[in-house]
């Protein structure tokens, strides 16, 4: 079967980054990131879902949080100074974004926010991304993602 290019794969490898890609198949009804651990193959800990947020302060950003938690709002604000932090509206996604729900990355996203990511993905030589699309996921070492996010860390997920 082959794998189409997304533009998140494009960016990873314009920067040299190491990656492989994982197609699953895709359940309208069931897009949640624990069902793409299942189909990948991982620990839910070990797949990052990507959201996109607002801050008060900040503005848009993405949060990114293992597939097995929710976004701590509380904790999320404090990280980025902001009096508080709430998630976009799911037709606000595309728009701010250029990704459909279940595809959302930072990755090559339409315009380059903040990254705040859950600290947790320092436990892992390798982690589970979108690839930018819907039933497909992109393995990278969390060094390389984090690096190629510019993304800040702390304690997000709940």
């Amino acid at each position: 079967m082959s794998v189409p290019k997304t533009n998140a794969v494009r960016l990873l490898e314009s920067l040299g980054v190491p990656y492989t890609l994982h197609p699953y198949e895709v359940d309208e009804d069931d897009l949640s990131a624990e069902t793409v651990a299942r189909k990948v193959g991982l620990p839910p800990e070990q797949v990052f879902k990507t959201l996109c947020a607002r801050g008060e302060r900040t503005g848009v950003f993405f949060a990114v949080i293992p597939a097995n938690t929710q976004l701590d709002l509380k904790a999320t604000a404090r990280a980025l100074g902001d009096r508080s932090v709430e998630p976009v509206a799911l037709k606000e996604v595309l728009p701010l974004t250029g990704y459909i729900r279940g595809g959302v990355t930072v990755l090559a996203a339409k315009k380059a926010y903040p990254v705040i990511c859950d600290e947790t993905i320092e436990l892992f030589d390798v982690v589970s991304i979108s690839a930018g699309q819907r039933g497909l996921q992109v393995f990278v070492a969390p060094s390389d993602y984090l690096r190629v996010t510019a993304a800040r860390m702390a304690a997000i997920g709940a």
